[in-house]
């Protein structure tokens, strides 16, 4: 897309008006805070305007040369070279200009669920995890669990994480919706391949001041604890059930010992679902609101497969098919992770182009 250089000159001139502001004396530190956060967002802009503003003049430049008979070979090569680079430069500026999601930089919600298979489908549920573990520590996040709910054979009806770290929705927010596996059980002695299926929802996680929660607005049910987390000596009234009543939004945490501790558990859950179902009502109130291929994020859509026999993944979304299923399944998704990005990115741009 063609930014004009007016465009260029506005976005250099902000640039420089909050490197100015920051200077100023007697500044107060709250202030400066503010200042130098929109400065980190403007600074790569303006490189990019920079970098495209160059590469024009220069253009400019040697098409005045090219008349001269003993530049003009020269000339003629900087000239292809420059319209080579150019295009590249004018896209990157575009990209960094696209509107940023705003939860793009947080950490993230990662909820796995079990779907139609059975314990198949339980197993495939850990399968996935154990994915997103691997890949989280390959990024340097850190994941935490916050509840689990496990199969008898091993695996996960369901399991609830928080992944902490720099970009983190960025990067898992478009892995939203049904996975489905096609590969022989081990239960199974007639080798039959089966397709079972599991849930995944990425949702940002919220801040204390994204979400105002009222105490009259909460049920808090306290009882006892089932499972690993109850099996002690001690038992204590340690599980929590919090309903939000103003929404039916029911959250239950039982997996630590102390009440206290699942409390806390509870309520960075419910933050999080409220934020979400926030920014669902003000995405669906935008007129025309973008309904994107790639990062819709219905949960209901089936998005990939991972077929065992055939050693290969899938996804729906873009068409890519890649044989390298047990490498993918140790964490490896950059790949997968910066096509769906890249995708997303072309489909804005195509709309910033057409509108």
């Amino acid at each position: 897309m063609q930014i004009s250089a007016e465009r260029i000159a506005q976005i250099e001139a902000r640039k420089d008006e909050l490197q100015n502001a920051m200077s100023a004396p007697n500044l107060a530190p709250d202030e400066f805070v503010k200042l130098s956060k929109d400065y980190a967002e403007v600074e790569p802009v303006a490189a990019a305007a920079r970098e495209v503003r160059r590469l024009r003049a220069e253009l400019e430049v040697l098409n005045g040369m090219t008349d001269d008979p003993e530049l003009r070979e020269m000339a003629l090569e900087e000239v292809e070279e420059i319209r080579r680079k150019l295009p590249e430069a004018e896209r990157a500026l575009a990209l960094k200009l696209l509107p940023r999601d705003a939860a793009d930089e947080r950490s993230a919600m990662l909820e796995i669920r079990a779907g139609t298979g059975g314990d198949e489908a339980a197993l495939f549920a850990g399968d996935l995890f154990r994915m997103y573990q691997r890949y989280a520590e390959q990024q340097g996040w850190r994941i935490e669990l916050i509840s689990a709910s496990a199969s008898d054979v091993g695996g996960y009806k369901e399991v609830v994480a928080s992944v902490t770290g720099q970009g983190v929705f960025a990067k898992l927010k478009f892995e939203s919706g049904v996975h489905r596996v096609q590969r022989v059980p081990a239960t199974e002695s007639g080798g039959r391949i089966h397709t079972s299926a599991a849930t995944v929802a990425v949702l940002p996680e919220a801040e204390d001041v994204d979400v105002q929660i009222e105490d009259k607005d909460l049920r808090v049910d306290i009882y006892r604890s089932s499972g690993a987390g109850g099996q002690h000596v001690n038992t204590t009234d340690s599980a929590i059930r919090i309903t939000h009543l103003p929404t039916g939004i029911v959250v239950i945490q039982q997996d630590e010992r102390s009440q206290h501790k699942n409390r806390a558990k509870a309520m960075k859950v419910l933050r999080t679902r409220l934020y979400e179902m926030e920014r669902e009502r003000l995405a669906n109130e935008r007129a025309g609101a973008r309904k994107s291929m790639v990062g819709s994020g219905d949960r209901s859509e089936r998005i990939r497969t991972y077929n065992f026999p055939q050693g290969r993944v899938t996804d729906h979304r873009i068409n890519l098919t890649l044989h390298r299923l047990p490498e993918i399944l140790e964490g490896n998704l950059d790949e997968l992770v910066g096509a769906l990005v890249a995708e997303d990115e072309a489909q804005r741009l195509a709309q910033l182009d057409g509108g």
